[in-house]
């Protein structure tokens, strides 16, 4: 009898012991939202992600740089939207109605960014990213947290949402 408990107690330890260890891979991995940019697929942590929204009432802003494709309103707040595939230098198949927002954020900055699609929230292992490919360079390289076997850009969002080179500080004369 005595026997017998101490093999229930050793199989409820071991079945213990691999719930941890699924914790873990659970906590070793990157939940990220995967997006499409000209034919390519990009990625960024959804712990930036606000929400996603359809492209609707885009207004363009004379005098701001080409990456700054224009100002939406969501809900009573006006953000404004960077194209990506411009400031990346990326090929440009043209806006359509497909196109989404994902609406991105930190405490001190909040902005729209454009993708062509948006495939839906994944998760990916830690130990699944490799650090860069030598195809990615200029500005995509900088803000690079790193690339998958299956050829997935994950962006740094914190890099991304930290430059000010993408907040724009000029005047216009009118």
């Amino acid at each position: 009898m005595k026997n017998e408990k101490s093999e229930i107690l050793r199989a409820r330890a071991k079945a213990l012991a691999r719930e941890s260890d699924s914790r873990q891979a659970m906590v070793a991995a990157l939940e990220v939202i995967e997006f499409g940019l000209a034919h390519e697929r990009y990625a960024i942590e959804a712990a930036y992600v606000r929400e996603v929204q359809p492209l609707e009432d885009l207004t363009p802003l004379p005098g701001t740089p080409p990456f700054v494709a224009g100002i939406v309103n969501v809900r009573g707040r006006i953000l404004p939207v960077i194209d990506m595939k411009k400031f990346f230098d990326l090929p440009e198949p043209g806006i359509t109605d497909t196109h989404k927002i994902l609406l991105v954020h930190t405490a001190e900055m909040e902005f729209g960014i454009l993708a062509d699609t948006v495939v839906g929230v994944r998760s990916i292992p830690m130990d699944a990213i490799q650090s860069s490919l030598p195809t990615l360079t200029g500005l995509r390289e900088e803000y690079l947290k790193g690339v998958t076997a299956e050829r997935l850009v994950i962006l740094d969002a914190a890099r991304i949402l930290a430059d000010r080179r993408i907040v724009v500080h000029q005047e216009v004369e009118i």
